[in-house]
């Protein structure tokens, strides 16, 4: 039996998933921010992420992304391609695009690299109207429901379009800078016929930045000890969004994290501007890097299940890298 689902509902949704996923493991899994980190370790290297958000909730959401790039030292280029699926329970919408990036690397002094990249994809939205009943199809007469419709709205299962984005990164042996920009060609993302809801510019503008606080104890502890500074400014269309935070990494083994979510540009005035709390922690055992992160709400969402999210890679060059023959993109 077909669910009767609002078309105001319908409309509302499709405005609000013109925004791009955000990972609350950006700084673990920073292929995620940034296309420039493509091939950045100098190595062969492959990794998920899965995300599950407000579980409790009838707008479960789950968010995957995957990547594999590797680096080509005697071109000092790296390739890469990359898939995130969206899927809303609700609604039965799904998306999915996939990515081929490429990036480069150029030493600009002693210690920095610019980095630039782009990226070239193809997506797939599709939101399931198999499921909406409109109001010529309800025979209270017979009590049947018609197969066929004679509503001007014709809305498309599917869209597919293509996108097109750019990346940059500045790195030293310590931090890294970065801005991404997406959606350059705007593609149109319109469930219509002749619909045209081009989807907005997509800026991200990131950076973990090195706190030397610990150089100056000379102890076993605080020469294995690094503590960074976090940052991701994010804006699209209307929506804008902060992350502040930091990370603490011991010995590249282990490390933990907070950072905090604000919008320091209000749409409303009585809009919250602290919306939720990120917590994550990550361990490397030989090639293996493992993830996990856990948002807090602070919101008037309640009881919504939080947002959980797993990481998982792998270094296919790990003992080469060990000799430190490469200066690599710090990041844990």
């Amino acid at each position: 039996m077909k669910k009767i689902i609002l078309l105001l509902f319908v409309l509302v949704s499709t405005q609000t998933y013109t925004q791009d996923v955000i990972f609350s493991q950006g700084f673990l899994v920073p292929e995620t921010l940034n296309s420039s980190f493509t091939g950045a370790i100098r190595s062969t290297k492959a990794g998920a992420v899965f995300r599950s958000q407000w579980r409790n909730s009838a707008f479960k959401t789950n968010s995957n992304y995957a990547f594999f790039d590797t680096w080509f030292e005697g071109f000092k280029t790296g390739i890469g391609v990359s898939f995130l699926n969206q899927t809303e329970s609700a609604s039965s919408y799904t998306f999915n695009q996939v990515n081929l990036n490429y990036a480069m690397a150029f030493q600009i002094s002693d210690t920095w690299y610019f980095r630039p990249s782009i990226s070239t994809g193809f997506g797939m939205k599709n939101y399931g109207f198999q499921n909406l009943l409109l109001e010529d199809q309800i025979n209270l007469n017979n009590n049947i429901i018609n197969t066929s419709t004679f509503d001007p709205a014709l809305l498309r299962e599917q869209r597919n379009f293509f996108d097109f984005s750019s990346s940059i990164l500045f790195n030293n042996d310590d931090s890294w800078f970065g801005l991404t920009v997406k959606h350059l060609n705007k593609p149109n993302i319109s469930l219509t016929d002749r619909g045209n809801a081009p989807l907005d510019v997509f800026w991200s503008v990131h950076a973990k930045y090195y706190l030397p606080l610990l150089e100056n104890y000379n102890t076993w502890f605080a020469k294995k000890s690094k503590i960074y500074l976090l940052s991701n400014f994010m804006m699209q269309g209307k929506f804008n969004r902060l992350d502040l935070g930091a990370q603490y990494v011991f010995d590249d083994q282990f490390s933990f994290g907070m950072t905090a979510t604000t919008s320091p540009m209000k749409i409303e005035n009585n809009a919250s501007s602290l919306s939720s709390i990120s917590t994550f922690a990550g361990v490397r055992w030989q090639g293996f890097r493992f993830g996990y992160s856990y948002d807090f709400s602070t919101s008037k969402l309640v009881n919504t299940g939080g947002i959980h999210e797993f990481s998982i890679s792998y270094d296919f060059e790990i003992n080469i890298r060990a000799l430190n023959r490469y200066k690599c993109v710090p990041f844990f």
